[in-house]
């Protein structure tokens, strides 16, 4: 081979990483804008960072100057997360006021299905169907400053006040309390002691809990910074290789 097509060589490879940068590039611009995912990463170890914001939509549309997390745009992106060899591991950051129990309940339950390593940390606040979505993962931070709420299952509007409806609360209720306490470290007793405490809410029965609290307590793992969750989702990808 010349020295001609050596240089040709180089050229066309030069081109082709300038392209795939500039694909990856327009492709985390589009996650961004769409639904606040992003990849990124060093050398061969591609993350993918997933943002879980505001209200958790289910099959109803909220307002549209609500800030909403769709379940529909979720669970698919989880989909392809873990089907592409190319994605390493996913970071989950949280920053949500809660929603949809069954939406957040179902995107939860795909996290906590995944093989891949899974990072979240919870930044301002995972309060109620966002304590799920934080423990989903399988090592959860939460911010020095962060908090989590904790409360009974409620509705708005108009409910039918026989047993029944009761009964159908405490049941969704219970699939909170199991999956919370399987996908962390605090017994089902002691979560549903903090969903029905009655000394701390003024208006609402329930438990705030701030960072230290949540990890004392055994919901969240570490209090932490986002650089301490990158690394410690790269440590899961290096001995999961």
């Amino acid at each position: 081979m010349n020295n001609v097509d050596n240089f040709n060589l180089k050229s066309n490879q030069e081109n082709d990483e300038q392209n795939d940068e500039a694909s990856l590039s327009a492709e985390n611009a589009e996650g961004i804008k769409n639904i606040g995912s992003v990849l990124t990463g060093k050398e061969d170890t591609l993350i993918h960072c997933l943002t879980i914001i505001g209200q958790i939509e289910g099959h109803y549309i909220l307002p549209s100057q609500n800030k909403t997390t769709k379940y529909e745009h979720i669970i698919p992106l989880l989909v392809s997360v873990e089907e592409d060899p190319n994605v390493k591991g996913l970071l989950i950051l949280l920053n949500t006021v809660g929603g949809d129990v069954e939406a957040g309940l179902a995107i939860a339950e795909v996290i906590a299905g995944m093989k891949k390593p899974t990072v979240s940390i919870v930044l301002g606040g995972g309060h109620s169907i966002g304590i799920p979505l934080a423990v989903s993962a399988k090592k959860s931070f939460i911010a020095k400053s962060a908090t989590m709420t904790a409360h009974p299952v409620r509705t708005n509007g108009l409910t039918v006040g026989v047993p029944q409806s009761f009964e159908y609360f405490q049941r969704m209720q219970e699939r909170i309390n199991t999956f919370v306490s399987d996908n962390s470290n605090i017994s089902k007793e002691k979560y549903n002691s903090l969903v029905l405490n009655t000394g701390e809410l003024v208006t609402d029965i329930g438990t705030i809990l701030d960072s230290e609290k949540a990890v004392k307590c055994g919901l969240i793992d570490s209090v932490g910074t986002l650089s301490e969750a990158i690394a410690s989702l790269y440590d899961m990808i290096n001995n999961q290789k």
